[in-house]
């Protein structure tokens, strides 16, 4: 089942490259900004409840496709680029096991412990 949804993210992560293709952007725009939601991580610099929110914020799949649809509806391509950013880092997140957070610490995701954390529940 891991490698059935693991296989799921790609084709979504390749979804948003093949969409991102019909903004007219140049190319080396999406693997430039493709860590930009991880800037979500410096609400931890506030503490692990304001880290979770902002990282689960710029890492929602639903935010992801909110700002694709509004950026198609109004004609503003940047924000389909930003959704695009989101969707592909998101999944590719997901891929390789990295889930949203819980508000405890950031190694609670909702895919399972993070690295050692879930060496350490054991």
């Amino acid at each position: 089942m891991k490698n059935l949804l693991s296989l799921e993210e790609l084709f979504l992560a390749l979804l948003s490259a093949f969409l991102f293709r019909s903004l007219n952007f140049v190319w080396w725009l999406l693997p430039l900004f493709i860590l930009a939601p991880d800037l979500g991580m410096l609400g931890y610099l506030a503490g692990p409840r304001a880290g979770a929110f902002t990282y689960n914020l710029v890492h929602h799949k639903a935010m992801a496709v909110s700002l694709y649809v509004a950026g198609s509806l109004i004609g503003n391509p940047w924000l389909q680029f930003a959704g695009l950013i989101i969707l592909a880092h998101s999944s590719l997140d997901r891929m390789l096991g990295y889930g949203l957070k819980y508000p405890d610490s950031f190694k609670h995701t909702h895919l399972g412990m993070l690295g050692g954390a879930a060496e350490a529940s054991s």
